[in-house]
């Protein structure tokens, strides 16, 4: 940093009792402290050291992806994260879903007035490493300040660039008649630490959310089977309003099993507690595949080789209905029907 701009700054931020203030929201010479303090600090990189109002950068060849999403995840800090690295991790993972790799990301802020600059630093820290991590530049954002009582601490919108390689076409569009669905993992993770932390529920053992960046086992899966239909990760609304999505979108049925769906045994509980499905509870590291059925099991091998998949599973296939329904066959050998989600289930869960 500048030692020049340094000097001219009033007074240093106090990153232990101090708080967000209107000013650091004004455009003046406290917003410039805040960048250069805390956002230059952490993203560190030649696109945001720059100062422009944009970034200039250089891709691959292939076709451009981009995905934006906003996060409001109430609280900020639960078991396995926070809202910095859930805001990075959920806008990779939505690229990589097209099957290409993340290269940038932008972010906005979002700030009330009172908000403890010791929070703010922390979110943003994890934000960074989770970037470094997923070797994903932050290239650009923007910080705005709203006044006390008209936000609720902090949210953060990020937007994703990508590119797909060449000869990778996957898109929720593309589920077939026969295919096989697979499933990364245990399903409900991140839904159930973050209700436990607001209900202060104790089942026994910490449930910690699932939240990680999914491109390098899509890479890996795409590298070893490049003929997967579709690919999504089952965020708001869980895996059934997923399945239910990709029905529509490519007009078919499907038909899973429930015994085969990972879940694991203190979410299972933690469900039947609060009166839950957890097929409907929001995930944030998981992903699901659809894909020919002779590619299946290499898929699924693929998948249980790599730590975020270790807990794989074929879980379905895809049918011919034009009613595009989501059926489940019970643990008891019965069938249920798998429908949308009606109303919020869990509110601010991202």
């Amino acid at each position: 940093m500048d030692d020049t701009r340094k000097r001219n700054y009033l007074r240093p931020l106090d990153w232990r009792q101090g708080r967000v203030d209107m000013t650091h929201g004004s455009g003046g010479r406290a917003s410039a402290q805040l960048v250069d303090e805390l956002f230059l600090r952490a993203f560190d990189n030649d696109w945001l050291r720059s100062l422009n109002d944009q970034a200039c950068f250089l891709v691959s060849s292939g076709r451009m992806v981009a995905a934006t999403d906003s996060h409001v995840v109430s609280p900020l800090f639960f078991p396995g994260g926070d809202i910095g690295c859930l805001s990075v991790h959920g806008t990779i993972n939505d690229v990589a879903m097209a099957g290409a790799k993340p290269l940038y990301l932008t972010a906005g802020f979002i700030l009330e007035e009172g908000f403890p600059l010791s929070d703010l630093r922390r979110i943003v820290d994890s934000m960074a490493a989770a970037a470094r991590e997923a070797g994903v530049a932050v290239i650009a954002g923007d910080t705005k300040v709203v006044e006390q009582g008209k936000g609720d601490g902090v949210f953060i919108t990020t937007t994703g660039i990508g590119v797909v390689p060449e000869g990778v076409h996957i898109s929720g569009d593309q589920a077939r008649p026969g295919d096989r669905i697979l499933l990364s993992g245990t399903i409900g993770d991140h839904g159930v630490a973050i209700m436990s932390l607001r209900e202060d529920l104790r089942f026994g053992t910490t449930v910690a959310s699932d939240t990680a960046a999914l491109h390098g086992l899509v890479a890996t899966m795409v590298e070893a089977v490049p003929d997967i239909h579709c690919l999504r990760d089952p965020t708001r609304g869980g895996l059934a309003t997923t399945l239910n999505e990709i029905a529509r979108q490519s007009g078919v049925g499907m038909r899973i099993r429930e015994a085969p769906i990972p879940v694991l045994p203190q979410v299972k509980a933690a469900c039947e507690f609060l009166g839950l499905d957890p097929l409907y509870v929001a995930n944030e590291g998981k992903l699901v595949a659809i894909c020919p059925p002779e590619v299946a099991e290499r898929l699924l091998a693929v998948m249980r080789a790599h730590p975020l998949g270790a807990d794989a599973a074929i879980i379905g296939e895809v049918v011919d209905d034009n009613h595009h329904f989501v059926e489940m066959e019970t643990a008891f050998g019965g069938w249920r029907m798998v429908d949308w989600l009606t109303g919020e289930q869990l509110p601010r869960i991202c």
